[in-house]
């Protein structure tokens, strides 16, 4: 498969009187891994919305593998941000699994031939086989983060929607579920959409970089974009790309867009910490 996975055409979005970007273009490739970054509300989410046809595009076309995007497409998978369950919640690590394997079928879940192969194979590929039969509530969230990984690649999606995985993880299980989707999309070609407070932990995995800033965006490799004057240019104040000890740092965002990710754990466009 040559054919991007991901076509954004000319896509605009404006929410609540306000443009969040205009003009965007990007096609994402097999097996290509795209970090999408910015500031609080400047519409990473709304953005992978727009992918899985729950929100619609001021101006502009999205297509997946060809088509148009429409909600439920089980040729995109989608990892959520780390949200712990219950501690007594007693549904096992493999029933989660098994929601990406069978779950979205009409009426009762119903197990088939094979089902039960295919899950083993999912919990294998993320590294859950041994807390399998373990219940979720009882397990760490880097764990249960695996297992989200496990249910989006159930049907072997040629679109990955990443959407703030390693929020809430500690450094080593940053290192451990960002390991599991690049070496899953090097496997199967799956092109990867990664929205990140913070690029230091996939640093090493990404092609390319859209960060969106101010009504703007610039999309590139990380030597093109995460520049001083690149920046700069972006927020219309001085900002300065630091690189020390193998890490990037941002400092000058401008005030109200903060830019500590590991400490910002909100869910939404509206209250999005920057990088």
């Amino acid at each position: 498969m040559t054919d991007p996975v991901l076509q954004i055409s000319g896509a605009g979005m404006r929410l609540r009187g306000r443009d969040l970007w205009q003009g965007l273009d990007l096609d994402l490739a097999p097996g290509e891994f795209v970090a999408v970054l910015g500031p609080s509300g400047s519409g990473k989410t709304t953005l992978l919305r727009a992918i899985l046809g729950l929100q619609r595009l001021t101006e502009g076309r999205i297509r997946v593998a060809g088509r148009p995007v429409r909600r439920g497409n089980r040729r995109v998978g989608y990892i959520p941000q780390q949200r712990p369950f219950p501690l007594g919640t007693s549904m096992r690590a493999r029933d989660l699994v098994a929601l990406g394997v069978n779950g979205t079928r009409f009426g009762a879940p119903i197990p088939r031939p094979g089902d039960r192969a295919r899950v083993d194979a999912l919990l294998a590929a993320v590294g859950a086989s041994r807390y399998a039969d373990d219940p979720v509530g009882s397990l760490s969230g880097g764990e249960q983060q695996r297992l989200r990984v496990g249910q989006a690649l159930a049907d072997q999606p040629p679109l990955l929607l990443c959407d703030e995985p390693l929020s809430s993880l500690d450094l080593r299980n940053q290192r451990a579920v960002t390991h599991i989707i690049d070496e899953q999309r090097r496997e199967t070609g799956a092109g990867v959409l990664f929205v990140t407070h913070d690029i230091n932990p996939v640093l090493g995995s990404v092609d390319r970089i859209l960060y969106i800033a101010g009504g703007r965006f610039r999309l590139g490799t990380p030597d093109e974009v995460l520049r001083s004057d690149v920046l700069t240019d972006l927020y219309g104040s001085p900002v300065e790309v630091v690189r020390t000890a193998g890490r990037l740092l941002v400092a000058g965002v401008p005030e109200g867009e903060p830019h500590h990710p590991h400490h910002d754990h909100d869910h939404d466009d509206d209250s999005e910490g920057g990088f």
